[in-house]
């Protein structure tokens, strides 16, 4: 029950999926409050270098993500043709999304020549400035997309819920617990 199933997904799959979906949020909430700050506020330097770890953090359990997924199989689709469809791009969009993020987020970052210290234990070197303005263009591109993202994010929860109350399909009981075919569908 550790992997997936042509029925359901694994611990590591679910895991993996909630722990992305909590950090996700929060990062979009944390971004929210910390643009607001002036110089004076006490939070003003600590809150982007939190930003910026749990940033680096998030994109090495994306690739984690990624890569485990390529080595399981995927369970079943769920739903009309046309939802496992939309729900494939939906997917792929996300990723899609979260490297765009993490890319212009490195950008934003490394613009003054200076790496990214992760919680202080290491740092992500800086490849300088590689284009004229590369802070504040790559600072809209990282606010536009994070808006799009959290966009995706609720239709991604506003159809799991649909599937679950309206459709009283597996979708949602399935990313919440793997399904045992003998024991759950009975």
């Amino acid at each position: 029950m550790f992997k997936n199933s042509h029925l359901s997904y694994g611990w590591l799959a679910i895991a993996l999926h909630w722990l992305s979906a909590i950090v996700i949020i929060g990062m979009f909430i944390l971004g929210l409050w910390m643009v607001d700050l002036d110089f004076y506020n006490a939070w003003y330097k600590d809150a982007p270098h939190y930003h910026k770890s749990v940033g680096i953090l998030l994109a090495l359990l994306i690739a984690i993500r990624l890569v485990a997924k390529l080595m399981q199989i995927s369970p079943q689709g769920v739903g009309k043709r046309w939802e496992q469809k939309t729900a494939k791009l939906v997917h792929l969009l996300l990723y899609l999304g979260l490297f765009s993020l993490f890319i212009s987020g490195y950008l934003i970052s490394t613009a003054d020549d200076r790496g990214i210290d992760i919680f202080n234990w290491a740092t992500v070197p800086s490849l300088g400035e590689l284009f004229a303005n590369q802070e504040d263009l790559a600072g809209e591109i990282h606010e536009w997309v994070a808006y799009s993202l959290i966009a995706l994010v609720s239709l991604h929860a506003l159809a799991a819920l649909k599937h679950h109350f309206i459709d009283k399909d597996l979708t949602l009981k399935r990313m919440i617990k793997p399904i045992n075919q003998k024991k759950d569908l009975s």
